[in-house]
């Protein structure tokens, strides 16, 4: 496990400049203002989390409480943020670890974990976010598209 393995989710409920520096560093800075004007927004509403991957239950509520999370678009990947009680956790996904899967809602894959939401009013309400999220991740990936290389 790398330095960054370690620091992919954050306990963000206080701010720190270490942290800031840190999601930069792995999924780049927020779009400035104007940006996110151009693009109708950079944030999905509030979604409710149906299932998690083992290694991410420790960041869920244990009592029969409703879990949300909501996501927020970066220049080189997203961040997935997670309540639990009166905690936060930011979970950073670079591009080029993201997968989704639209299955009944959606669930995103990346660094051995996964994230299930649920197919419920908000997340339909988030399709148009979901759209610009892979359209963003295209977009990143076209980058490094090694296919037209000759040798």
């Amino acid at each position: 496990m790398s330095y960054k393995d370690d620091l992919m989710i954050l306990n963000t409920t206080k701010y720190s400049k270490k942290h800031k520096q840190i999601l930069n560093d792995l999924v780049g800075k927020s779009f400035s203002f104007l940006e996110s004007l151009k693009m109708k927004g950079v944030g999905s509403k509030r979604m409710i989390i149906g299932e998690v991957s083992p290694n991410l239950i420790t960041y869920m509520n244990t009592v029969s409480d409703i879990n949300y999370g909501n996501i927020e678009l970066r220049k080189h990947g997203i961040l997935i943020f997670i309540n639990k009680g009166l905690k936060n956790f930011t979970w950073a996904i670079p591009y080029y670890h993201l997968v989704m899967y639209k299955t009944n809602g959606a669930s995103i894959h990346a660094q051995g974990k996964f994230i299930h939401f649920k197919n419920t009013k908000t997340f339909k309400e988030n399709k148009r976010f979901f759209n610009k999220m892979l359209n963003e991740k295209i977009k990143y990936d076209e980058q490094y598209n090694f296919q037209n290389i000759v040798l």
